[in-house]
């Protein structure tokens, strides 16, 4: 949740992030009142407790009809403060909900929406291909992707990776995660199950729920991404950050619903049900976050130009950031079959959101603080579409990056097997 300090004192800059994320500003003014009704109902009820506290000791020194008397104010008093207490949590409460309806304040992201990035600079050079395959017609001629039995065995957005599909994600993965150790990144294999206090904790919640799987017997959730679970890991704890941030790097399988894309992507793996992603976040101090969230881009781009695949980075607009995400910067890589770019990568500085939400915090000089935290993708299953597509040759066989060959025994081509 946002800083409720900032609300108070300046509740402007918070009308201006929802204007900029093209969200309603009226829930603004709906806090700030739900904040004074809880204060003074909070006032009123330590008020009565006071008076019965006070009353307690008259009664205590009283005799006689004096001490009756007080005993049947003590008693009036008595339901007045628990009824006041009552109230005093119910306001509490509805604050609460509202304030968690706002989403992060923007820091410098571009207003609009879904197209309103801003192009910061393109790297590399997309390959001449007169007549470029697509990733799944060249998947299926190497025998690395197979959708007809996915879809059999789980349904439309399933897939399964055979041969040289499964080595070459793999190699992919074990790739990041080498350069995630290398930049100081702990690696971590994450659950891919939460409890709801912790998807709620890292905003996923809100208005994105419909994407996130449930599973009702249990009250557990499946996780989209590793962030969820890395995010809760220090969860009621306060952090050493003296030496610099804690950086961890999360390997987990991720599911999203895909609520709302119907028709949208549909063929091959770029928008699917499940994938594989290694995820790299980090907590620090407020101060630093801006910064870190530079290298968190760097350590994207260091691995995407591992793997030779041309991409641009874009700051995505305000209306296009997640709840928690002050500003995200997206890696997209090049499509040849498309022509154009798609999301292969985002990274996302969340400022003290999450933080605040799951009670993550560091000691300063002033006392215990809420951290910052950053999330970062290093790469992920949809990458094969960009590496596949790029590296084709005109027979259909794909040249391995040369980042990837350790990985993959050496291997240098891969080749149609039919």
């Amino acid at each position: 949740m946002i800083d409720v300090r900032l609300l108070r004192d300046d509740p402007e800059a918070v009308r201006a992030s929802q204007r900029a994320r093209g969200a309603d500003e009226g829930v603004v003014d709906a806090v700030l009142a739900a904040d004074a009704s809880r204060r003074t109902a909070m006032t009123a009820s330590e008020g009565l407790r006071a008076e019965q506290k006070a009353l307690g000791k008259q009664v205590a020194q009283a005799a006689g009809e004096e001490k009756a008397a007080l005993l049947a104010r003590a008693k009036q008093l008595a339901e007045q403060a628990k009824a006041a207490a009552a109230e005093a949590d119910a306001q509490g409460a509805e604050f609460d909900r509202l304030l968690r309806t706002l989403a992060n304040v923007v820091q410098g992201a571009p207003a609009g929406g879904e197209d309103d990035y801003v192009v910061l600079r393109e790297v590399g050079t997309p390959p001449a291909l007169e007549a470029p395959r697509d990733h799944l017609e060249l998947g299926e001629l190497l025998g690395a992707i197979d959708v007809e039995r996915g879809a059999k065995v789980s349904g439309s957005r399933f897939y399964f990776l055979t041969g040289v599909g499964a080595r070459l994600e793999l190699a992919l993965l074990n790739l990041a995660v080498d350069r995630a150790v290398a930049n100081g990144f702990s690696p971590m294999i994450t659950p891919t199950l939460v409890k709801p206090e912790v998807m709620a904790g890292t905003g996923f919640l809100g208005e994105h729920a419909d994407e996130v799987y449930r599973l009702a017997a249990d009250d557990l959730y499946l996780v989209g991404t590793s962030e969820v679970a890395l995010a809760g890991y220090h969860a009621d704890e306060i952090l050493d950050l003296s030496a610099g941030p804690r950086r961890y790097a999360g390997w987990s399988a991720c599911y999203r619903r895909e609520a709302g894309s119907h028709g949208r992507d549909t063929r091959g793996i770029i928008r699917v049900h499940q994938f594989h992603k290694v995820e790299m976040f980090s907590f620090c101090r407020l101060e630093d976050a801006a910064a870190e969230h530079e290298r968190l881009l760097g350590w994207e781009e260091e691995v995407l130009q591992a793997v030779e695949v041309p991409y641009r980075v874009i700051d995505v607009a305000a209306g296009d950031l997640g709840t928690s995400a002050a500003r995200k910067f997206d890696c997209e890589g090049w499509v040849p079959s498309q022509g154009r770019y798609r999301e292969l990568t985002s990274t996302s500085n969340c400022t003290t959101f999450q933080a605040r939400r799951l009670a993550v915090r560091e000691r300063s000089e002033e006392g215990t603080r809420p951290v910052a935290t950053l999330n970062g993708t290093l790469a992920t299953t949809r990458w094969l579409v960009a590496i596949l597509e790029n590296h084709q040759q005109p027979d259909g066989s794909v040249v391995v990056p040369a980042a990837l060959r350790p990985f993959m025994g050496g291997l240098e081509v891969l080749e149609p097997v039919r």
